[in-house]
């Protein structure tokens, strides 16, 4: 099954993750065969956002349209046998540390 796994940082703290602890954790994924896809997204700041109204009417937006302190900063799709094992491997992720946290969900296969 599988499983996305988002990755939201604080904008209050910096992240004691390095490059080095990403790309372990990169390595580690591959080479269990789960990795689906994954990528690391762009500054907050080159976000943009669009509502539209009822009437049809946009309204955009510079940067998320969410006031919080998380961002959402990347994200990873891992083919795992059930939600135990894809919450274990969410718990190894250098994104749940230090104040981050790592949202597991389920991809809907229609």
């Amino acid at each position: 099954m599988k499983y996305m796994l988002l990755i939201y940082g604080s904008t209050d703290t910096q992240n004691a993750c390095t490059v080095e602890d990403w790309m372990a954790y990169d390595k580690e994924v591959q080479e269990a065969g789960i990795f689906v896809t994954g990528h690391s997204l762009a500054d907050l700041t080159t976000a943009t956002t669009i509502r539209v109204d009822d009437s049809g009417e946009r309204t955009v937006t510079d940067g998320p349209f969410a006031e919080t302190r998380e961002v959402l900063g990347g994200y990873y799709v891992i083919d795992v046998p059930d939600l135990d094992v894809a919450l274990d491997w969410a718990a190894r992720c250098p994104g749940a540390r230090d104040g981050g946290t790592v949202e597991v969900r389920p991809v809907a296969e229609f």
